[in-house]
């Protein structure tokens, strides 16, 4: 007969999956005694090594580490990667995807945006055209690695354009009008 499995989360944080982390689980058990058909709980702390890259849904599979019931062999745990939510970024496949808010006078002016990384750098990045609605920037490398290949995928940059509170007034608007007149 073959043994059950039995599924447990591993939250794991970007950062985590990022850069690979060991975690440790305590997990308690029931073994059998093979003589009594007698039953008891053991604890034992489990090490995890989390890889680079993995994805949502990895599994990692301890053959004989879940409950053992009499006249039957362990069963299997597994732990399947759950990814908690970043603040800042989401995951698509190995690129990592943010969106940032920028003022209206960056977008049509550029100047440069700070972006934090997962290994605690700042990624200063250039716009260095006018960033309209749907306007995507591709910084290359700068995302997740792969798990198997260890080639980081990108990092794409959206925009929140922030346009001001307080309409022109006329005097400004004209100043406006006359300082995009040539840029369309």
């Amino acid at each position: 007969m073959e043994p059950q499995k039995v599924e447990v989360p591993l939250n794991l944080t970007l950062e985590e999956l990022y850069s690979g982390c060991t975690k440790r689980r305590k997990v308690t058990r029931t073994i059998a005694d093979g003589a009594s058909g007698k039953t008891m709980p053991v604890e034992e702390t489990l090490e995890i090594p989390v890889k680079a890259g993995w994805k949502e849904g990895t599994r990692i599979t301890f053959t004989g580490k879940g409950d053992e019931l009499p006249g039957r062999p362990a069963q299997d745990l597994v732990f399947v990667v759950k990814q908690k939510p970043h603040p800042v970024f989401t995951r698509d496949g190995d690129d990592l995807v943010a969106t940032l808010r920028i003022p209206i006078s960056k977008a049509l002016g550029g100047g440069t945006v700070d972006v934090p990384s997962l290994d605690n750098r700042v990624l200063r990045v250039p716009l260095k055209e006018v960033v309209r609605p749907g306007y995507e920037r591709l910084v290359a490398n700068e995302g997740m690695p792969n798990s198997k290949t260890g080639v980081k995928g990108n990092l794409r940059l959206r925009f929140d354009i922030q346009f001001p509170r307080k309409q022109l007034s006329e005097e400004e608007r004209g100043q406006l009008e006359a300082m995009l007149k040539d840029k369309y």
